[in-house]
């Protein structure tokens, strides 16, 4: 913040106020999955705001609005995050279990003894939308 670097400071003031805004509702961020989605969000929110002011011929507001992409996006690859093989590893363990026990097997099914409380993947950094993707592939 000294550096006086403002997409930086921007970024970082937006992604506060909104930690603070969600922290006062029923739904305040409790892992870092859910800052990652709120990275995300931002970013994409970013880059369809580029493209509106491409299409608008403001390159000054385009410049800046990829700048905060380009921010947003390095903050979120810095949330360490389950690895694609291992979602793939631990649903197919979990799908293989529920076949065994005779249990019915859906997307539904699946990802509840995935990411649900007591899950294989409660309390771990897993995105709910990575897993189902997985999860779909495998059924």
């Amino acid at each position: 913040m000294k550096a006086k670097d403002t997409n930086r400071l921007n970024v970082v003031r937006g992604i506060l106020a909104e930690t603070t805004n969600a922290s006062k509702t029923s739904t305040p961020f409790k892992t870092d999955v859910q800052l990652l989605s709120l990275l995300r969000r931002r970013a994409a929110a970013s880059k369809a705001a580029a493209k509106e002011f491409g299409d608008a011929n403001r390159s000054d507001l385009r410049d800046k609005e990829e700048a905060q992409v380009a921010v947003l996006e390095e903050y979120a690859s810095n949330v360490k995050t389950v690895d694609h093989d291992e979602l793939a590893k631990v649903a197919g363990a979990v799908i293989s279990k529920m076949r065994t026990e005779g249990q019915i097997v859906n997307t539904g099914t699946v990802l509840k003894a995935l990411v649900g409380p007591g899950g294989e993947l409660d309390g771990k950094a897993a995105e709910k939308a990575e897993v189902a993707k997985i999860v779909k592939g495998m059924l």
